[in-house]
C-alpha cells in the first residue's frame, strides 16, 4: 500500500481494529514495538505487518532510539492526519470537512459541586523531561508556556541539567518565545510533586524517568538532539528550529487534549 491517494484508501487504511487500536496508542504517547504488542495483546509479526501499512500510508513515522540504536520509536504525523481526515470529510460531505464541532442546544446547564469547580479552574501540571534540560525540554516550556495562559503551569528538568543551549534561546525567540530566564534543573527537585502530565522528550531520559505521586499521563515524544547536530552555526541553529517547530505542533494538540478535559470537567456533575 502506497501513500493514501483517495478518501477511500484512507478510511481503509483506518478500518481494522489493530490498525486502529495502534493509532489509538500512538495518539497517547510514542511507543516502541514492544510496547505496542504488550498493549494490543497482539503477535510482534502482526503489530508489524499492520505498523508498515501505516508508516507507507505516511500517517505514522519511526525513528531510531538514541538511547538504544536497536529500538525504534513510532510517532504519529498529527498534521497529516488530520489533514486526510478533514479531506475525506469532504469528499462525502462539505459539512463534514470542518474541525469545529456542531454546537447542539443543551435545555439544562449542568451543576457542579465547589469541589468540581475547583478541579476544573485548576491549571494542568505539566512536567517537560530531557537530559541536560539545554534544549529540548526547555524549548517545550517555553512554548507551552507562551501558548498555554492559564491552562497551565508547566515546568523542565533534566536527568543531568546543563546550562540553557545559546541557540534554543535564539530558535524560541524565531516564535516569538523568550526562554533566556528559564534555568536548568535537576529532575529530582520535581520528583515528589503531582503532575498531570509528564512528557518525556529524550529517549534517554525516559529510561530513568521516577514514578510521579498521581501521574494520570506519562508520555513519550521521540524528539532528536538538536545540539547534535553537526555542521556551521546556522546549520545547528536550523536544527533547533526543526526542534521547536515540532514540539509546537504536538503541544498545539496537547493544548486540545487539555481544552476536551476541561470542558468535560464542566460538564461533570
Amino acid at each position: 500500500m502506497t501513500s493514501p491517494t483517495t478518501s477511500l484508501d484512507f478510511l481503509k487504511l483506518l478500518a481494522h481494529d489493530v490498525r486502529w487500536r495502534l493509532l489509538a496508542a500512538l495518539a497517547e504517547s510514542d511507543r516502541r514495538v514492544q510496547e505496542l504488542v504488550d498493549q494490543l495483546q497482539r503477535p510482534q509479526n502482526l503489530v508489524s505487518y499492520h505498523l508498515r501499512l501505516l508508516r507507507e500510508g505516511q500517517v505514522v513515522k519511526e525513528r531510531r532510539s538514541s538511547a538504544d540504536g536497536r529500538d525504534i520509536y513510532y510517532s504519529l504525523d498529527l498534521d497529516y492526519l488530520r489533514a486526510l481526515y478533514l479531506d475525506s470529510g469532504q469528499a462525502l460531505h462539505p459539512a463534514l470537512a470542518s474541525a469545529e464541532p456542531v454546537e447542539v442546544n443543551r435545555s439544562q446547564q449542568p451543576v457542579t459541586s465547589d469541589e468540581m469547580e475547583g478541579e476544573r479552574k485548576r491549571p494542568f501540571r505539566v512536567l517537560f523531561l530531557c537530559t541536560h534540560n539545554s534544549a529540548r525540554s526547555q524549548l517545550a516550556e517555553g512554548i507551552l508556556r507562551a501558548n498555554g495562559g492559564d491552562l497551565v503551569d508547566v515546568f523542565s528538568a533534566g536527568s543531568e541539567p546543563d546550562e540553557i543551549h545559546p541557540l534554543a534561546v535564539r530558535a524560541a525567540a524565531a516564535f516569538k518565545i523568550d526562554i533566556s530566564g528559564q534555568l536548568s534543573k535537576h529532575m529530582a527537585l520535581f520528583a515528589s510533586q503531582p503532575f498531570d502530565y509528564v512528557i518525556t522528550v529524550c529517549d534517554k531520559v525516559r529510561e530513568v524517568c521516577p514514578v510521579f505521586p498521581d501521574d494520570l499521563k506519562q508520555i513519550h515524544w521521540s524528539i532528536p538532539d538538536p545540539a547534535e547536530a553537526m555542521g556551521s552555526e546556522e546549520q545547528q541553529f536550523q536544527s533547533f528550529v526543526q526542534t521547536a517547530q515540532e514540539l509546537s505542533t504536538r503541544i498545539r494538540y496537547l493544548l486540545l487534549v487539555m481544552e476536551r478535559r476541561r470542558k468535560e470537567m464542566g460538564l461533570s456533575s
